[in-house]
């Protein structure tokens, strides 16, 4: 890589991120073209971070099209392109449809590390590799990381560490079992039983990998498998097919819906107690293997201590719309431990920060926010001429990729005053929640049965009113229509 050696020795910065998975590396990229003083610190040895590990069976679950109807590296593409990190040069964006092989719509792990990789070396990013971080300080001014190469100040810390740290629900004996992070190869499991604990991602990831290997697969879980919901994730339907195995009658597959009361260790295996949750009774299953597909946890190390606040079971920490701690300032998270930050939750649809294509663009705001609250920096917003407002808004709800993947949590926003200035994306939920200017504030949202639709939000004189537009089958929000729906809802604030 032509980067500098061992760039950032210990000493003060601006902010330090920690990190150098896709989260950290586009933090970075956005910190640098706004002029803010960093440093990036990675305990990793190249570019990658979970992706050099996870997922154990190689395949994303977030598709790229090479060959979309858009020009690659256009605004437009993104919409295509789940995988790749944002960049303003031509031979930065788009990468990872570079390395595809198209033998399946997701990337390899390889492939992913591949177009991390170019990220990096093409954008010239400086990180210094083999530097971990180990512990906190708080100072009057800011915070201190200690790190194995010494110590960095800075005013703020921005942790795209992932939520990479292995986590096991707790069930009575679960500590003799594996935890998805250490399944073996398929091989190891022919002609044998094995249960796997959980029934989302990870647990149909190992599920479908096993299945023309073991003998017997049984996923279990307290709650039944949504498929609706799954379908609005960033699921795969190949990772289903155990699933479509049980539906079908198959013998080599049982997907459950029970509580884990214990799991025994035997002689030939493993003995696992359940409790119906659906329905009623109790079952028992013997099995050679069992696996733990309950997920991860944020690897916080002494952050706690100093008082940060956690959700979920304390695995991922509790933030505010533009993701820093709710708890301590001066601390913020970015990469997909942002889902900390979860949005207003319309429709009880959750941010889709969990993976590439919605966290580049919450790290792309968070350094607009860091620039402009913490160092002053002035980010410069376009002006609009009032017949302006209306096509403009019009055309970032039929194209602007920011809106379409972050539904209902990402906002384009225009204020009004002696002028008319674009904001930029915001999160909506600061938006809804903060005081300030005659604004609007539009978004792409999506209901309980999946049709999306437009939403409008206008405050005006300290009140705000939100405002659903029609939805469209083919979205097509730009017709005489809907400028007359827009119109109507901005009322006075502008002219048509």
């Amino acid at each position: 890589m032509a980067l500098v050696d061992k760039p950032f020795p210990p000493g003060d910065y601006g902010v330090v991120v920690v990190g150098s998975g896709p989260g950290g590396l586009q933090t970075s990229y956005s910190l640098r073209a706004l002029g803010v003083p960093h440093a990036v610190l990675s305990a990793d040895d190249e570019p990658g971070g979970m992706f050099r590990r996870f997922p154990v069976f190689e395949r994303l679950i977030t598709w790229t099209k090479p060959d979309a109807p858009f020009e690659r590296g256009t605004r437009e593409y993104e919409w295509y392109d789940h995988n790749s990190l944002l960049a303003a040069e031509p031979d930065s964006r788009a990468l990872v449809p570079e390395f595809m092989d198209r033998t399946f719509s997701v990337p390899s792990r390889p492939e992913m590390e591949a177009g991390l990789r170019a990220y990096a070396e093409r954008t010239g990013l400086e990180i210094r590799y083999g530097c971990r971080w180990e512990a906190t300080r708080r100072e009057d001014d800011g915070l201190v990381l200690i790190t194995s190469d010494g110590e960095y100040r800075c005013r703020a810390a921005v942790f795209a560490v992932g939520v990479t740290e292995p986590w096991k629900a707790p069930i009575p004996g679960v500590e003799e079992a594996a935890h998805y992070t250490e399944t073996g190869e398929p091989s190891q499991y022919r002609g044998q039983r094995v249960f796997i604990i959980g029934k989302r991602n990870s647990g149909f990831e190992v599920a479908t990998g096993l299945l023309p290997w073991a003998s017997q697969l049984v996923l279990a879980s307290p709650r039944p498998v949504d498929t609706a919901v799954l379908g609005r994730l960033p699921v795969r339907v190949r990772y289903l097919e155990p699933l479509d195995e049980y539906a079908r009658g198959g013998a080599g597959a049982v997907v459950v819906d029970a509580a884990i009361e214990r799991v025994e260790r035997t002689e030939a295996g493993f003995r696992i107690v359940t409790r119906g949750t659906t329905w009623p009774g109790d079952l028992v299953f013997e099995a050679e293997h069992v696996l733990v597909a309950t997920g991860f946890r944020t690897p916080l190390l002494d952050l706690p201590t100093h008082g940060l606040a956690t959700v979920a079971d304390g695995r991922i920490p509790a933030l505010t719309p533009f993701w820093e701690s709710v708890s301590m300032p001066g601390v913020y998270f970015a990469g997909n431990t942002s889902q900390g930050s979860p949005g207003l939750r319309k429709q009880g649809l959750a941010s889709n920060s969990t993976s590439v294509n919605g966290f580049r663009y919450n790290a792309a705001v968070l350094a607009q926010h860091l620039a402009e609250s913490l160092f002053g920096i002035t980010v410069e917003r376009r002006r609009l001429e009032p017949a302006e407002v209306v096509p403009y808004l019009l055309s970032e709800l039929a194209r602007a990729p920011e809106l379409w993947v972050q539904k209902g949590y990402l906002a384009r926003v225009l204020t009004f005053g002696d002028e008319i200035r674009d904001e930029g994306i915001v999160p909506l939920e600061h938006f809804v929640d903060e005081a300030g200017p005659d604004a609007v504030a539009v978004a792409v949202e999506m209901d309980t049965g999946a049709t999306i639709y437009p939403a409008v939000y206008v405050r005006s004189s300290g009140r705000l009113v939100e405002r659903a537009l029609p939805a469209h089958p083919t979205h097509a929000f730009e017709s005489k229509k809907y400028r007359r729906e827009l119109a109507s809802v901005l009322g006075g604030l502008v002219q048509a």
